[in-house]
């Protein structure tokens, strides 16, 4: 019989939720402590921002845990948003899009919990603010409004707190400690209203800076994007009349005037960085055993258990893969559990620790810079080694999905997405075919296949959208078995800008 430990998890988001779910099932006794008054961690919504001055954070300052704005909706389809045994796709939330929004995110996290009894062992409203090992325990010091500080020792330790709440800033650009006028970051973005009229350069290049630059420039006088990439095509954005595309800034003036490296400037009213997040654990206290070190955090044995404190202090949810990230999380917490219950043993500390060395060294030599330790793309050797170690496999389907998505991701990169009954005009057919006049375009299915302009007239996809067969080998009868028309929500259309 497996004997039965006294775990403290902290964060109910994804990853805390599916950690408790998994120590629950080897009949462990979890406590998850949740900062907030709800679960969801990143997918919970929250309409306030932090106040005072981005560049110099008080570490003292009340914060907001969530990232969201408002029209968020996610980056990858719904199949690859569910879990092994608790599937997306199976769940109705009154929003049929492919690309679901944070609200149904939310709701689908919270049905998994209420239904798998996580939502019992949760201490909403308490904030862990130390953990302290202590002769192979920890000790875990959490406090709320009403109580205090209070300390308890637990048999082990799981950290879920997410990492997209401490802003990264591109505080290296020349002259941005000396900038008078506003700067933000889109930790604090959630509506376009704010920014009516003004003069915006957003610092970036990823999902974020896109999504928002679009959305601001509904209502901005000039929306500037600058980015880092030496691949970036310096232009003005086709289908925007106030969108332009920079490389990285030179210098900014006080006078609110940005040179940017492509020979351009402007007078700007407002820097929005959308530059990412870093790794913050205050409350951890392992005298450096466990450091983040430009956003790498470890040393680390496979993204999840510190050689010199497993297995007893463990991290679930620090990577990132732009595919099953959910189900990546899922083996992490199971594998997590399954070796606190000794089912499963972990190699001795020494070759972890070799493990780890050797995985930085393979980074350097292929000129992979820290910040990126954590970060897996595309990729699926580490969620296949993961489901090894606890006996399962990610479906097929689910990879062949994320792969024709990646694919064609990777084949067009540098270019917008918009995502078929989405924000703004996507949902107006007229408008929808004016975007596909464009010269390269391609259209995503809900099962990753795509479809290139050479595939089939604009008059054949608008017979997609009414009704007629469909097939990603364009035959009407193929891939897809003949359907009876494509739901236009299972449309994603890409466009070089």
């Amino acid at each position: 019989m497996t004997h039965s430990l006294n775990i403290a998890v902290i964060g109910a988001g994804t990853s805390g939720l599916l950690t408790a779910r998994e120590l629950l099932r080897e009949n462990h006794r979890v406590t998850v402590f949740e900062k907030s008054n709800r679960l969801g961690g990143t997918w919970l919504y929250e309409p306030q921002v932090e106040a005072g001055d981005v560049l110099h954070l008080d570490p003292n300052r009340s914060v907001v845990h969530s990232s969201l704005y408002s029209s968020l909706r996610t980056n990858i389809p719904r199949p690859l948003m569910g879990f092994s045994y608790y599937s997306f796709e199976d769940k109705s939330y009154g929003d049929p899009r492919m690309f679901p929004g944070h609200e149904e995110v939310l709701k689908f996290l919270q049905d998994f919990a209420n239904e798998f009894g996580i939502t019992e062992v949760i201490r909403f409203n308490s904030e862990v603010v130390r953990v302290d090992s202590l002769d192979g325990d920890f000790v875990v010091e959490w406090r709320t409004m009403e109580v205090g500080s209070v300390a308890e020792v637990f048999d082990a330790v799981v950290v879920c707190s997410g990492h997209h709440t401490e802003p990264r800033i591109a505080d290296d650009v020349p002259g941005i400690e000396e900038w008078s006028r506003k700067q933000t970051h889109s930790h604090n973005y959630r509506v376009p209203e704010p920014y009516r009229d003004q003069v915006v350069v957003v610092i970036g290049n990823g999902t974020s800076a896109l999504d928002i630059s679009r959305e601001i420039a509904t209502v901005a006088k000039e929306v500037h994007l600058s980015s880092r990439s030496l691949n970036v095509k310096v232009s003005k954005l086709d289908v925007y009349e106030n969108i332009w595309q920079h490389s990285k800034i030179n210098r900014v003036y006080d006078d609110g005037t940005v040179f940017f490296q492509d020979g351009d400037s402007i007078g700007a009213d407002v820097i929005l960085h959308c530059t990412g997040y870093k790794f913050h654990f205050p409350f951890l206290r392992t005298n450096n055993i466990v450091h983040v070190d430009d956003n790498r955090v470890g040393p680390l044995y496979k993204h999840v258990f510190p050689p010199q404190l497993a297995p007893r202090l463990a991290f679930v949810g620090l990577t990132y893969n732009q595919g099953v990230h959910f189900q990546m999380f899922e083996l992490q917490s199971k594998w997590v559990a399954l070796v606190l219950s000794g089912k499963i043993s972990l190699p001795s500390k020494d070759e972890m620790l070799a493990d780890v060395h050797k995985h930085y060294r393979e980074m350097e030599d292929n000129g992979i810079p820290k910040r990126y330790t954590h970060s897996l793309g595309f990729k699926f050797e580490y969620v296949d080694w993961l489901a090894s170690q606890v006996g399962l496999q990610i479906d097929d389907r689910l990879k062949v999905i994320c792969r024709n998505f990646s694919e064609q991701y990777l084949n067009i990169h540098g270019t917008n997405v918009w995502r078929i009954t989405g924000r703004g005009f996507v949902d107006d057919k007229e408008e929808t075919l004016l975007v596909l006049d464009h010269s390269d375009v391609r259209f995503f299915l809900d099962d990753g296949c795509c479809f290139s302009p050479a595939d089939f007239s604009i008059e054949n996809l608008e017979n997609m959208f009414i009704g007629g067969g469909d097939s990603c080998d364009g035959s009407g009868s193929g891939g897809r078995g003949g359907s009876s028309g494509i739901n236009r929500s299972t449309v994603v259309v890409m466009v070089d800008q």
